[in-house]
């Protein structure tokens, strides 16, 4: 529910810090003191559209900020948690932020965390509902009306398993889909895939094998050069006197009969003759690797025009020479896949043709239980509508399919809401209704039947009372106390019948301050309470029948839950 609205700069509202409760809250005072002003602020902070005149004249920002207990909105704290907008050291609360510039650009927060438009509107639509001559408002939607006669039917298992089914049939669909459109060009596909699959596998190649192919490519087109040095080296390890192995083993020879007379030789002489030995080893080695090279231009030439190839590949397959075995698995897989297209079609056929029946069968259960509780709510919103000023008037949930028996997530059928306010009209789509007032008691009508069923956890009516008075006047005030039983309700309203059946009551007034008109608004208890009541019965001149009159009805309704 909403807790607390902070204002300021906003049209003629410096500043303003509202605190709410549950129940019914009213909103009352004289025609043009900004009661509506409050409404366009929640509205705003609800995601509603921004105008630079919204910012108080002499200001450069207006900011509005609603904070929320989420107690009562499981759907909404849910969808926070899902985009990571929750505050993780309360998630008891959140809090909706608004800002608007002179220059008319507008900034919006959920939880202090910048945020776009759309998202702080999905979120506002499940914390509050304006019902009234406003923009904000879900009732005339049909994704609201559907939802709403789905919770009078309360049959939220059976809509669960449709939607379910209904994702399981359009995925099998899509893939039947991709199936088909590959068939049309498939012959075509597969003898390209079979060209290329015949190309690569004739280079026979593997990721080691181009490797070993690059390094004996580096050998033979170094081989010359490679010979010489070998030589060279060879020289002058081990072919002369003049070489190094010879004069090791020269002083070796020196070394060995002074052992015995110097100890510490012996770790000297043991040294040099590893190192005779490594250089021994390495010697024959080198004389090996001199054995294997050849200048063999022939084998250059066929290694050159192998790795040719395999880059010419790469090129055309568009991708490195080393990714080229994956690709070529890459093109058997999707070789093999086409060649069982039409085992998989089949299957998929089959599956779908299962799948439609249960879709249908769910969907057929589905149908029926919407006509039924249809009828009951069309006829309970229709008495409700003879109470609320509304005689003669009818309201009517209609059920019609889909063109072409179209399946969605939601059924085969969409769902209207239809009114027709007086015998000589025909029903209308709900959303049709010329006048404000109506319309608001319709919500109101349709409010207090569903509320039973969940839904949005505040609601607020303005100008509900618009053309009614009297006794329909106070029965619209009762219907509204009733559902701020298991609702939090904010009216704004002009009869004293409506406000004095209010759990609270909030007083809107113009004040001048520092040569400029404010909105202040403050909460009513006891004397000033009956007061307001009685300045709305009695105009100008306020007599004592007048406050004896408004007692009583501020005590007759708070005999009321």
């Amino acid at each position: 529910m909403l807790s607390h609205l902070h204002i300021r700069n906003f049209a003629i509202v410096d500043q303003l810090n509202l605190d709410f409760n549950t129940g019914l809250s009213v909103l009352t005072g004289e025609t043009g003191t900004g009661k509506s002003i409050l409404i366009d602020a929640l509205g705003l902070v609800l995601g509603d559209r921004a105008d630079s005149d919204m910012v108080r004249h002499g200001s450069a920002r207006a900011e509005i900020c609603a904070t929320f207990e989420l107690g009562d909105a499981t759907q909404a704290a849910n969808w926070l948690q899902t985009h990571e907008l929750d505050d993780e050291h309360n998630r008891d609360e959140c809090q909706l932020r608004r800002t608007i510039t002179r220059e008319g650009r507008s900034k919006a927060y959920i939880n202090g965390r910048p945020t776009t438009l759309q998202m702080l509107r999905e979120l506002g639509e499940q914390l509050v509902d304006i019902h009234g001559q406003h923009e904000h408002q879900s009732l005339v939607k049909r994704d609201e009306q559907r939802r709403l006669l789905d919770h009078f039917a309360d049959h939220k298992t059976l809509i669960s398993e449709v939607a379910a089914t209904f994702r399981q049939w359009q995925k099998l669909s899509h893939e039947l889909t991709t199936l088909n459109e590959a068939a049309r060009s498939r012959d075509q596909q597969m003898a390209l895939l079979r060209h290329q699959a015949e190309e690569l596998q004739a280079l026979n190649l593997t990721t080691r094998g181009l490797q070993k192919l690059e390094d004996e490519h580096k050998r033979l087109v170094n081989a010359e050069q490679l010979i010489n040095t070998y030589q060279e080296a060879l020289t002058t390890l081990d072919a002369d006197d003049h070489a190094i192995a010879p004069k090791l083993h020269h002083v070796t020879a020196q070394l060995e009969p002074l052992v015995e007379s110097d100890q510490q030789l012996a770790a000297v002489v043991a040294m040099i003759n590893d190192a005779t030995i490594q250089i021994s080893e390495a010697t024959d080695e080198l004389r090996r690797q001199l054995d294997s090279l050849d200048l063999d231009p022939q084998r250059l030439s066929e290694v050159d025009q192998r790795l040719s190839d395999i880059h010419d590949a790469a090129r055309r397959h568009r991708v490195r020479p080393d990714e080229l075995p994956d690709h070529y698995q890459l093109l058997c897989d999707e070789l093999a896949s086409l060649d069982n297209a039409d085992a998989t079609i089949e299957q998929l056929e089959k599956a779908i043709e299962a799948k439609t029946v249960q879709y249908q069968k769910l969907a057929s259960q589905l149908h029926n239980r919407r006509c039924a509780a249809a009828s009951k709510l069309s006829q309970r919103v229709s008495d409700n509508m003879q109470r609320l000023g509304m005689p003669g008037g009818e309201f009517e949930v209609t059920i019609t399919p889909h063109e072409g028996g179209k399946f969605t997530t939601h059924g085969t059928e969409k769902i209207e809401f239809r009114v027709k306010t007086n015998p000589s009209q025909n029903a209308k789509l709900l959303g049709k209704i010329a006048s404000g007032g109506e319309l608001s008691r319709i919500s109101l009508a349709i409010q207090e039947i569903t509320s039973q069923q969940g839904g949005t956890p505040t609601l607020i009516f303005d100008e509900v009372d618009v053309g009614i008075g009297g006794r329909v006047a106070e029965i619209v005030g009762q219907k509204l106390r009733d559902l701020g039983r298991s609702r939090q309700v904010l009216c704004v309203t002009h009869l004293p019948q409506v406000a004095a059946q209010g759990h609270h009551h909030l007083e809107v007034k113009k004040a001048l301050s520092d040569q400029h008109v404010e909105t202040q608004v403050r909460s009513l208890n006891g004397d000033e309470r009956n007061e307001e009541i009685a300045r709305m019965l009695g105009g100008i001149d306020i007599t004592a029948q007048t406050r004896a009159h408004a007692d009583e009805m501020i005590n007759k309704a708070q005999q009321r839950p």
